[in-house]
């Protein structure tokens, strides 16, 4: 594992929260577990996946362009009978 490189996700920012449960596949919980591992290596500081979830959420939807311009989806109309 090279712990040289920096991870998308730098070092956590304390934020206020508010607590919410979600399910996922395994694989995915698999997967958030390895990278906290990888995160808490690279920058020293234990973090589980519950702690990052937010993180790469946040990073995420900063990083949809559609979603900043504040475009939406536009629904199709009902058909009439």
């Amino acid at each position: 594992m090279n712990t040289t490189k920096k991870l998308r996700l730098g070092p956590l920012p304390r934020l206020d929260s508010t607590k919410m449960t979600f399910t996922c596949p395994a694989r995915l919980k698999t997967d958030l577990d390895r990278y906290a591992a990888q995160h808490a290596q690279t920058y020293g500081e234990a973090v589980d996946a519950a702690t990052l979830i937010p993180h790469m959420l946040d990073a995420f939807m900063a990083g949809d362009r559609g979603f900043r311009k504040g475009t939406t989806v536009k629904a199709v109309p009902p058909k009439q009978p």
